[in-house]
């Protein structure tokens, strides 16, 4: 059986300080992070988002803004879930308590979210068209209407993440 905590299994992203976005593909570039010529950028639009997980208007498309703490992030498909680390001594300590955390989480925050097809979990800073390269991860999301549903869970006094789970709508 493979641990999470091996090498590569699982992409963290992180952030510079302020919230992660989950952007459809198709509307990256369209994604102007910090780098705006209006009044308003979009990362100053995301940094308003309230709550755990919150949508955003970017041309056609919504973009999922996880918010409250500029937390490590990593998406485990098999859930269906991203995985937010906000305390916890080891990545293995972490995921162990991930299937658990699910059964026993106090949803909030649910909102319907319109997925055109893939999309890429970056800093909220970035420009679409300018990711890192070694800061991002790419969900390849069927199209589809999702459920997007939030969690704080504490399983322990020494663990403690957020759970951001797209549950996909018929």
């Amino acid at each position: 059986m493979a641990r999470y905590a091996d090498p590569g299994l699982v992409d963290w992203v992180e952030s510079g300080g302020g919230p992660l976005v989950v952007v459809p593909a198709e509307v990256l570039n369209l994604w102007e992070g910090a780098d705006s010529d209006g009044p308003e950028s979009d990362y100053d639009r995301a940094c308003a988002v309230s709550g755990c997980a919150g949508l955003l208007a970017v041309g056609p498309s919504l973009v999922l803004v996880l918010g409250d703490e500029p937390s490590s992030t990593a998406f485990l498909p098999e859930y269906g879930v991203f995985v937010r680390w906000v305390a916890a001594d080891s990545e293995a300590e972490l995921m162990g308590s991930v299937g658990a955390a699910l059964e026993a989480a106090a949803w909030e925050d649910r909102q319907l979210w319109d997925v055109p097809g893939p999309v890429v979990l970056f800093d909220s800073a970035w420009p679409g068209s300018e990711v890192e390269p070694d800061n991002h991860t790419r969900v390849d999301l069927p199209a589809g209407r999702y459920e997007v549903r939030a969690a704080l869970a504490h399983p322990d006094a020494d663990i403690t993440f957020q759970l951001i789970q797209l549950l996909p709508l018929p």
